[in-house]
């Protein structure tokens, strides 16, 4: 299933170098200046409000190193974050979070239900955001920063981030609900080939999108409730809205998925309505032709004694009383209401 989305901009880099797609500094009231790489490398706040954001591409050589060395991470840690695992998780280590987000693929040629990854790393001064396929939601939320828009602190910045993926969801659910809609109202007007594959898309979608869902409303509930102290009580509710938002979607797709299933039966009985009165016609035809058939073929027989076989009227008695025998078939049949 595709859905149109208007980017917020054709860029998704700045800063033409690698790894850095692009960066801002957070000023605390909403909004940002744009940093490039070098001046990243020796950042420190100049103000107790200011915020670092780099969005990186993942796959550039280097990174991994890059990641211990500048910002301190473990191992295991900086390899999460350049790696392709993708399923969604969230985890404390010491004053930093990370987690592991899927947003909808908005890129040519993809599908929306296959999400894609973004690795997200912050310790309350900085905030990183990896990604290997372009995403909307950063451009998103660089676009709201550079408007003055945006948010003041790491924590508002995460809680936002998710809620920008979460609306991106919404729009999905609301296309999949359109199409059940539309194959509801338009039960009789399409074929049932048509029809079976649309059912059979939606729900292939709605299981692409569980797959992702599922495990990201636990990656969300895990930052309410293990978030270090800079994540704020402002922002444990928001990422509480946005979970609960997010598990009406979870609720919304399972009944999608359930419909869909509905829907699928109804067709498969409608098939079977429709062969079975093929047969049913077939069967008639059958019952009409039979006795028809073997008549002819016994007066047909190559053997002495056919009666009126010199007879000039004999063709058309044969042809008479062949309606006759179909009509008082046909008449049995009502009788008996096969008919």
């Amino acid at each position: 299933m595709r859905h149109d989305v208007t980017m917020t901009s054709s860029l998704d880099a700045d800063d033409t170098r690698k790894p850095l797609l692009f960066g801002r500094v957070l000023n605390g009231a909403g909004g940002a200046r744009p940093i490039d790489w070098e001046e990243a490398q020796g950042w420190v706040p100049l103000a107790p409000d200011q915020i670092l954001w780099l969005h990186l591409d993942r796959a550039s050589p280097g990174l991994q190193a890059w990641l211990r060395k500048q910002h301190g991470m473990t191992g295991p840690t900086a390899e999460l974050l350049v790696s392709d695992l993708s399923r969604p998780r969230a985890f404390r280590e010491g004053e930093a979070l990370v987690a592991t987000l899927r947003d909808l693929n908005f890129n040519p040629g993809a599908t929306p239900e296959d999400m894609i990854a973004m690795q997200l790393w912050s310790d309350g001064s900085r905030v990183l955001t990896l990604r290997r396929a372009p995403q909307q939601s950063p451009n998103e939320l660089r676009d709201l920063l550079d408007r003055g828009a945006g948010p003041r602190d790491a924590g508002a910045m995460i809680t936002l981030i998710a809620e920008l993926m979460i609306d991106h969801l919404s729009g999905a659910v609301i296309d999949i609900n359109a199409a059940i809609d539309r194959l509801e109202d338009n039960a009789d007007d399409l074929a049932i080939g048509v029809r079976a594959r649309e059912i059979a898309e939606i729900r292939r979608n709605c299981l692409a999108l569980q797959r992702h869902i599922s495990p990201q409303h636990e990656a969300l509930q895990q930052i309410s409730r293990d978030a270090p102290e800079w994540f704020e009580p402002h922002d444990r509710r928001e990422i509480a809205e946005s979970i609960a938002r997010l598990r009406r979607h979870v609720d919304d797709i399972n009944i999608s998925k359930e419909s869909a299933v509905v829907l699928q039966d109804e067709l498969r009985v409608r098939a079977q309505a429709v062969g079975q009165n093929a047969t049913y016609k077939l069967g008639v035809m059958a019952g009409v032709f039979l006795p028809l058939t073997f008549f002819t073929g016994l007066l047909g027989s190559n053997v002495s004694g056919i009666p009126w076989h010199d007879e000039p009227w004999a063709f058309w008695g044969v042809i008479g009383a062949c309606l006759a025998i179909a009509l008082a078939i046909l008449a049995i049949f009502r009788s008996q209401r096969w008919l």
